[in-house]
């Protein structure tokens, strides 16, 4: 059956008629889906399920070959390209309406040199899977907090996560990257080719090509590590998060943590600390000690677990599907007045399936110069997500309304710089907060890589 598509759903479906299907099919290794086609619907769906799109075609891409193909393809026909690569961004820009969607999910394949320490990962891959392939050799690539998240978009944003405060971000540990550019042309970036190229894909997001390989530098970690959390009484908050943020400045580098406001299965807002520490077990159950300290806990199951169980612990209560909004910002410190704001906006949140997560950025992310990569929020140590879930979709307008009120909350906190993997949609804005001093020097290198802004179904940098 043929895919019903809304009227004016997409503006440029007709754009792409059947003589140019051909010729796409024909041009392309991988499959072609177009609104006519069984399996359409499904695979525009995407993780956050606000997002409804509708995109002229869908080109499942199974080598770099396809992306260079989908490249140019767009170009002589004038369509909108987007890039997807696990679908998994809130925002929702791995898709466009009217345009051609290049699907990365089968552009796959993992490779480990374990006496080098290198991984060279293709962009279909996700964190899950290259948890997996690393920890056999005992080896880890600082990644994010969720296993179904895919490597491309989580690397080319800067990459926060468990590891960080060991090893840095996600772009700390790129050493080079293969990129189709907006001419068609493929080419490899590095610290020796294209630097500067280089400098603006870690952390410039998909504003300056496709990346179709990825390499990683490996650190030691696991197979086990101490990780978990200690809970206490949402009433505790303000008292255990005062105490928190003077513990915190005492933390050593391998333990990251991240205060959370939840709620439990009864519906019920707690405050947990979470956290993981990257090194020895043994060390790990001395370093997390203190935050068992900060209050009278209600449960603690800070223990030795599989690093990779520890990579996926999130991934259940963030199934596809379900309604998402997030808002964000950073802060330089964790202010009395802020505490009082989040818990009472907290208690008012329309699903209990939402999450406030306060990253706790510092160590070797830290420590990189602002300039050093395209990521530039080296200096303010908390990261703070307002994360809405929610199952009812008709529900959306008060998930999003809680969302944005309890941002508009909590902004006179905000340093002023907010983390471009955490935008959302309708939030393009706020792209000049999310590198700072960068910014220009993105838009200068922008011009001169994509002068036209092929690629800017994104969080856009617009060319100078």
């Amino acid at each position: 059956m043929p895919t019903a598509v809304p009227i004016g759903a997409a503006s440029n479906m007709r754009s792409l008629d059947d003589p140019r299907v051909a010729e796409l099919r024909s041009r392309l290794g991988g499959s072609v889906l177009t609104p006519r086609d069984a399996g359409y619907d499904a695979s525009r769906r995407l993780w956050n399920g606000r997002i409804d799109r509708y995109p002229a075609a869908i080109a499942r891409c199974t080598s770099t070959a396809d992306v260079v193909t989908c490249v140019r393809f767009a170009r002589e026909h004038d369509l909108e390209l987007a890039v997807r690569g696990s679908g998994h961004a809130v925002a929702g820009i791995g898709l466009c309406n009217g345009g051609l969607v290049a699907d990365l999910a089968g552009v796959k394949g993992i490779e480990i040199d374990p006496r080098l320490r290198r991984a060279w990962v293709q962009p279909g891959e996700t964190w899950g899977s290259v948890d997996r392939a690393t920890q056999a050799f005992g080896l880890a690539v600082p990644g994010g907090t969720d296993s179904e998240v895919g490597v491309s978009g989580l690397t080319l944003g800067g990459g926060n996560g468990w590891l960080m405060g060991a090893f840095g971000a996600t772009v700390d540990n790129l050493l080079s990257v293969e990129l189709v550019l907006a001419n068609g042309n493929v080419v490899r970036a590095s610290v020796q080719e294209h630097p500067d190229l280089f400098w603006a894909t870690r952390g410039g997001g998909g504003n300056f090509g496709v990346a179709t390989k990825f390499e990683f530098a490996l650190h030691a970690v696991g197979p086990e590590v101490f990780a978990g959390a200690v809970y206490y009484s949402f009433e505790d908050t303000k008292e255990v998060l005062q105490a928190f943020r003077d513990v915190a400045e005492t933390l050593p580098d391998p333990l990251t943590v991240y205060p959370c406001l939840i709620f439990d299965e009864g519906s019920r807002p707690v405050l947990c600390l979470a956290a993981c520490y990257a090194g020895p077990v043994q060390d790990g159950e001395r370093a997390a000690a203190p935050l068992r300290h900060v209050g009278r806990f209600i449960r603690d199951d800070l223990a030795p677990r599989p690093f990779v169980a520890w990579q996926s612990i999130m991934d259940a209560a963030r199934p596809a599907g379900r309604g998402c909004a997030i808002r964000s910002h950073f802060l330089a410190r964790i202010d009395d007045g802020f505490i009082d704001v989040v818990t009472h906006q907290f208690a008012r949140a329309p699903s209990p399936l939402s999450v406030v997560v306060l990253e706790h950025c510092h160590g070797a992310i830290a420590r990189v110069p602002t300039q050093a990569t395209a990521f530039a929020l080296r200096t303010n140590p908390y990261h703070f997500e307002i994360l809405a879930f929610w199952d009812d979709l008709a529900k959306t307008a008060d998930n999003l309304r809680w969302a944005d009120d309890f941002m508009a909350a909590t902004r006179p906190f905000s340093s002023g710089e907010v983390y471009v993997n955490s935008l959302d949609e309708a939030e393009s804005g706020r792209v000049p907060e999310a590198y700072g001093v960068n910014f220009e020097r993105l838009r200068l290198l922008k011009k001169k890589y994509d002068p036209q802004n092929f690629f800017h179904c994104n969080h856009n940098i617009p060319p100078a």
